[in-house]
């Protein structure tokens, strides 16, 4: 049996009516979320959580001090090469704030934009009162390094913001090449990344000179939600004591605090930060971040073969296409309806989720979490079945 393959709890979901007559009775488990998070995860991730830990104990606070290593390592860093892990309670949003709030008080930022968390930077700012200005991309296509060096010049930015792998469309961006470039040329401004849904499947280095990033426990680690994190520089978060806009997003005293006391200055996530731990454990069993990407990449090689083959289309082209999340069009037969197409999936285990695009229909796959090959092949035959059911002719 493949790592963390169990299944603990049994789906609550049966099929009824129309779906009980199209597809017969499907055997009960949980259903497979092929979505952006949260995620599939594994039964021994799910187990981790049975433990009741005090936010005070012993075995708690060693187990806050371990996840914080890792993540560090993870990102190529460590606290002996002047780096810091803070965890955050809440969701990655909540982390994308906090990280946005350690900039000073007359700061200037640039949001590097192509998709829909880019543009929740720009509310959040908004909220915040931060001077920001924005550097808009289309949703389809990666950012271009040379367009945001050319934004910074003549410029007083202090800070520059950029999503790694934007989760709207699926879209990887050019992390290294940007964050090198920007640091050779304006080495005071700092580099703000949001590796949501990219942390532990993409590359990155916070040597590359990357000041702040946020990643959460519900995505590529493949934890379950409750808490996200933010990796920096040492010397970077020292100097945004009392920048915070808000007391519970203030990651200086936050940390300060971890540092101080090894505890959360509010209620911990205990049991998330309990699955999160077996997650990392199961992120080196299967090989680390090289092995997770092979495997999301099979995945995504399933997803792409059979989907083009029963005539979806990509929204993204494929030179910017990441391997973790898949867009298609909404197929433009009139027989075709989103929500039906949802719920015929749903009905036989199969969770996706509606687009976020700006042009246009469409629908996403995410093919990350604890799924495999074998799952997406699963995942195709519910797609069939279904376009069957809506009397939608395949291929398109």
């Amino acid at each position: 049996m493949a790592l963390g393959r169990l299944r603990l709890v049994p789906a609550i979901w049966r099929p009824c009516g129309a779906s009980r007559r199209a597809f017969g009775v499907v055997p009960r488990r949980e259903p497979f979320l092929f979505t952006p998070g949260p995620l599939t995860v594994s039964g021994p991730v799910k187990q981790a959580m049975l433990v009741d830990y005090g936010s005070r104990d012993k075995l708690f606070l060693d187990t806050v001090v371990d996840v914080r290593k890792s993540l560090l390592s993870l990102a190529g860093v460590s606290k002996e090469k002047g780096y810091e892990c803070v965890l955050m309670q809440g969701s990655g949003t909540a982390a994308v704030e906090a990280m946005l709030g350690t900039v000073p008080k007359n700061a200037k930022v640039l949001l590097v934009i192509n998709g829909a968390y880019g543009h929740r930077q720009t509310a959040l700012c908004e909220y915040m009162g931060i001077d920001h200005e924005v550097l808009a991309f289309e949703d389809s296509e990666p950012v271009r390094v040379a367009e945001v060096l050319a934004a910074l010049r003549g410029k007083d930015f202090t800070d520059v913001s950029v999503v790694h792998h934007e989760t709207t469309a699926g879209v990887i961006n050019p992390l290294e090449e940007l964050v090198k470039n920007v640091k050779s040329e304006f080495p005071t401004v700092r580099v703000l990344v949001d590796s949501m849904s990219g942390f532990g499947a993409y590359p990155l280095d916070m040597a590359w000179g990357i000041d702040f990033a946020v990643s959460s426990a519900n995505k590529c680690i493949e934890g379950v939600p409750g808490f996200a994190y933010v990796i920096c520089r040492r010397d970077a978060l020292e100097k945004s004591k009392g920048n915070a806009r808000s007391l519970t997003m203030d990651v200086y005293d936050q940390w300060a605090n971890m540092e101080k006391t090894g505890q959360f200055r509010y209620t911990p996530p205990t049991h998330a930060i309990l699955a999160f731990r077996q997650a990392l454990a199961e992120f080196q069993q299967e090989g680390g971040r090289t092995a997770r990407a092979a495997r999301y990449q099979a995945n995504y090689e399933v997803l792409a073969r059979e989907m083009q083959g029963m005539g979806f289309e990509f929204y993204v082209p494929e030179a910017c296409r990441s391997y973790c999340i898949c867009t298609f069009k909404t197929p433009e037969h009139p027989n075709f309806d989103f929500q039906t197409f949802y719920n015929l999936l749903a009905e036989q285990g199969f969770v996706i989720y509606p687009g976020k695009m700006s042009k246009g229909n469409s629908f996403r796959i995410g093919i990350i979490g604890r799924l495999f090959p074998e799952d997406c092949e699963q995942l195709c035959l519910a797609v069939r079945r279904a376009c069957g059911t809506m009397k939608v002719p395949l291929p398109l």
